[in-house]
């Protein structure tokens, strides 16, 4: 019989997690599934505790070397027999519900994609904190329609937002399929918003659930929530890249001028944001000459510093004053997942 879902899990190196991801599957209230965990050459023991499950309901598969979290995902999309496909990051969990109110709904409403909000939740806690859509500043209480326009607008690096290009939808494969759509094996970052964003300007419905059933873990490690500045240049500089060639490739402001113009928005928070990062770099690494040239020669890194600088010592404040440990938690569309 075929799976009404399949659900992916790409790991690397999540020994720690894995076990908690696969079972939270494994325990839906909706049986009908099967669950592919792709370990994308990890180095600890996270294949040995995926294949300590004796649920055949579960398949694993090992990529002999690296393939980053896209071609691991793809791999596993391509192994799928389900009508559904849904992600499920290794470090992260399902409510046991998730999958059954999500179908429910999805199919009442005819929908090609569907997600619900996210529990934000710190490593080594055991609530949430919040929740992406009351972090958002949206007001969402029932079922809402995601067009493109909106999922772009709302999804801005470092500013308040929904984010949805961190949610992890359902997709019917059968869409997936027809339309060629896969992870982008070039990006290291934002495919999740990538493939959300190919799906939507080919059409796809595209349903969102304001109640939470998905666990969204933060911790160290992973390129989300990384303070290393080599790391954050080298993310926005793909991110100014990728929206660039999407721009022309799929002649966005021909097909649709509001989208267009809300992702040139977009690449100019990142070109700023990459402005003040390569100072910093520089400035981090003792790299005086190269921090000057850098200053003088882009206006970018004064204008995003006087954005920042109230923000700057807020956060401070609070974290070392008042000892709010959140006070450095932000949610970005450079969401990846915690795959390598």
């Amino acid at each position: 019989m075929q799976p009404k879902v399949s659900v992916i899990i790409p790991a690397y190196n999540t020994e720690a997690y894995i076990a908690q991801a696969i079972e939270s599957v494994l325990q839906q209230t909706l049986s009908n599934i099967e669950v592919i965990v792709v370990d994308d050459a990890s180095t600890d023991k996270t294949v040995d505790i995926a294949r300590s499950f004796s649920d055949k309901r579960l398949k694993v598969l090992v990529n002999e070397q690296n393939l980053g979290a896209s071609g691991a995902r793809n791999r596993a999309i391509r192994e799928a027999r389900g009508e559904w496909v849904a992600v499920l990051d290794s470090d992260d969990w399902y409510a046991p519900e998730r999958l059954e109110k999500l179908l429910q709904i999805a199919d009442a409403e005819n929908a090609d994609m569907i997600a619900d909000d996210l529990y934000l939740i710190q490593d080594g806690q055991n609530s949430p904190w919040s929740t992406l859509i009351s972090q958002s500043g949206e007001c969402i209480n029932h079922i809402k329609i995601i067009d493109p326009v909106y999922f772009v607008k709302t999804d801005v690096y470092g500013k308040p937002g929904l984010h949805l290009g961190i949610s992890k939808p359902l997709f019917k494969r059968d869409f997936l399929i027809k339309n060629g759509i896969e992870y982008d094996r070039n990006l290291t970052i934002v495919q999740d918003f990538w493939l959300v964003m190919n799906c939507l300007i080919k059409g796809a419905k595209f349903v969102l659930v304001p109640e939470p059933y998905y666990f969204y873990r933060s911790r160290q490690g992973s390129l989300t929530f990384s303070n290393n500045p080599s790391n954050r240049e080298r993310n926005l500089e793909q991110c100014c890249c990728k929206i660039s060639d999407f721009l022309t490739e799929e002649d966005i402001f021909n097909l649709n001028p509001d989208l267009g113009r809300a992702l040139s928005k977009n690449l100019r928070v990142f070109q700023r944001n990459l402005a003040y990062y390569r100072v910093i770099g520089n400035i981090k690494q003792k790299q005086w000459l190269r921090t000057l040239a850098e200053m003088l020669s882009n206006p970018y890194f004064w204008l995003q510093l006087i954005i920042r600088l109230p923000g700057i010592i807020a956060r401070r404040i609070q974290y070392y004053l008042l000892g709010n440990k959140l006070a450095f938690n932000m949610i970005y569309a450079s969401k990846s997942n915690k795959s390598k």
